[in-house]
């Protein structure tokens, strides 16, 4: 799944780079488009009563993105089990990789406490194990 951000002004820093905590936002979003393409988007999920939280991001910047840089981002499932899966995101200008990163998120009912995905919502799950499969 491939999502593309274009790079705002105000994104950038006084030297005309974009600031490195917007690749934190750039990977929210593409996660937020990619759930809501497979019909499995954030209201779906806390209507089955699951929220996943950030639990850890990494980010390894490569080349500088300045406005108005289109940024592809290649979204792939890099672990996953019942509770917690990592997501890795691909990052491009054209033929450049501009960025590589990815986030652990686990789940959790809406008292906190940690439920089994395949469980709970078990079509988002199913999407997730073949993401996974088809990376490998």
């Amino acid at each position: 799944m491939t999502y593309k951000h274009k790079i705002q002004y105000y994104e950038t820093d006084k030297q005309g780079v974009t600031h490195h905590s917007n690749y934190i936002r750039i990977m929210e979003e593409t996660r937020i488009f990619f759930m809501e393409e497979i019909g499995c988007g954030y209201e779906r999920m806390e209507e089955v009563g699951i929220v996943s939280p950030v639990m850890n991001v990494n980010c390894d910047y490569k080349r500088p993105t300045t406005f108005p840089d289109i940024v592809e981002v290649e979204l792939s499932v890099l672990e996953l089990s019942k509770l917690k899966t990592r997501f890795g995101y691909k990052m491009t200008v054209g033929d450049k990789v501009v960025c590589t990163a990815s986030s652990l998120h686990c789940f959790l009912d809406l008292n906190g406490r940690p439920v089994a995905l395949e469980d709970r919502f078990p079509e988002f799950y199913k999407i997730l194990v073949e993401m996974q499969q088809n990376a490998k």
